[in-house]
């Protein structure tokens, strides 16, 4: 499938929700991608994504405020609100500032709403290429439980397709290269997997022809359309918003396991974001530094990098300190990131869990966790690792990059409470 060589590795990026929830403004974007192309760019760090609300004027939180009025354009279709975002005035959108972020040599993204806005349908305003008006088109009894924007589109509908087009039309023309859509793939809280609208918007991609990596959320998507979401889309949610807590993370062990074996090329379950760094600026949980812990926030890189979810960092980057940067630019992490192949749990008991995954060559990766309270022993064979007996073996543990002997066949090693080590033989 074409839309498969869009992300043909898991992608990396910054997403504004972490640190400015509904109301980033275009500084904060623009800061925000300097810092990525300075620090970075080089490590393959490349998609810089404005996430909700952007065609609110008055947003300042993550609070949505129902029912409130949007910049709209003659079409049906959301604007960039220019109080936000200045260079969007005059019809602009989003192109000039998506030029820049072109300029740094990085990619642009945007979050968007599945439907049509709600003041679209009661105004009951035009379809670009169509005679259909966006009441005629609107599924009122389909609509998000947790934001007032926007009505689903039926699917049945004449005119439900040319407005999918029409909004793809103009985010080609701005240059959009990412698109989260939200509302659409999770299976019960949000009412449903919205699998009609999805196939809309994979048909209204292939429409405009560029190549636009798909993300659907929240989570968490249900297993059984897996198959679907492969066939539509380029990643989708596990999970509903990951935040920075200790039992979200554990939870994030049993979602891998239930999609282990789905990650390939183009094809990219998702872990949500990294709620790393300086986050809650105007968001969730107030102004701070991640609350996990060292150990905590070491695990969750090593789970998602092993098991290959996107990685899209949530926190201010231009507030990132030594260790926040650290973990973002291990070339040795991020190598098993892009390149691994047929991650799995190996074993998982009294809180010692070991993930493994092999590389290009033939090397074999081993992530040895510890979920429990107390240092404890984790331990793997090279037998459970799938490396041959007799041959000779050298282990490097990737975040430290000390070297591991192993005794009798078997990698054995003291890992912290809440922490993880990661291991190349």
């Amino acid at each position: 499938m074409r839309h498969h060589t869009f992300a043909p590795t898991p992608p990396l990026g910054w997403n504004s929700w972490d640190c400015y929830g509904a109301s980033v403004t275009e500084e904060e974007v623009r800061g925000n991608a300097e810092y990525m192309a300075e620090n970075l760019k080089v490590y393959g760090w490349e998609y810089v994504v404005v996430d909700i609300q952007w065609s609110e004027p008055g947003a300042v939180s993550d609070q949505y405020r129902p029912f409130v009025r949007l910049e709209t354009d003659a079409y049906s279709r959301l604007i960039p609100a220019p109080s936000r975002f200045p260079s969007a005035a005059d019809g602009q959108g989003f192109k000039p500032l998506s030029d820049y972020v072109h300029s740094l040599g990085l990619k642009f993204g945007i979050h968007i709403m599945r439907g049509i806005p709600r003041q679209a349908v009661h105004d009951n305003t035009p379809i670009k290429g169509t005679d259909k008006t966006a009441r005629d088109i609107a599924h009122t009894c389909s609509f998000c439980g947790w934001n007032t924007d926007m009505y689903g589109v039926d699917a049945s509908k004449e005119g439900a397709q040319q407005y999918y087009n029409s909004l793809f039309e103009l985010y080609a023309d701005w240059g959009v290269d990412y698109i989260k859509v939200d509302d659409i793939a999770d299976s019960w809280l949000h009412g449903g997997t919205h699998l009609a609208e999805i196939e809309l918007i994979r048909n209204a991609i292939d429409h405009v022809g560029r190549p636009i990596v798909l993300s659907l959320s929240p989570g968490p998507a249900p297993v059984k359309h897996a198959d679907f979401f492969e066939a539509n889309a380029n990643l989708w949610r596990m999970t509903d918003d990951f935040w920075d807590h200790w039992p979200a993370l554990l939870d994030m062990f049993d979602r891998c396991e239930t999609w282990e074996g789905r990650p390939k090329a183009g094809c990219w379950p998702d872990c949500d974001m990294l709620p790393l760094g300086r986050i809650g600026i105007r968001s969730a949980g107030g102004d701070r530094m991640t609350r996990f812990t060292r150990d905590e926030q070491r695990t969750m890189m090593t789970l998602w990098a092993i098991f290959r979810s996107p990685l899209m960092f949530g926190g201010e980057l231009r507030d990132n300190d030594a260790w926040t940067l650290s973990l973002l630019t291990n070339r040795a992490v991020l190598e098993l990131h892009r390149t691994g192949q047929g991650a799995r749990k190996v074993s998982r008991a009294d809180g010692k869990v070991v993930w493994a995954a092999q590389g290009p060559q033939g090397e074999r990766y081993a992530a040895l966790f510890n979920t429990g309270e107390a240092p404890a022993e984790v331990a793997v064979s090279l037998a459970e690792l799938g490396a041959g007996e007799g041959i000779a073996v050298t282990a490097t543990e990737l975040w430290s990059g000390e070297a591991r002997a192993l005794t009798g066949g078997v990698l054995s090693a003291t890992v912290a409470p809440h922490g993880a080590l990661l291991f190349k033989l």
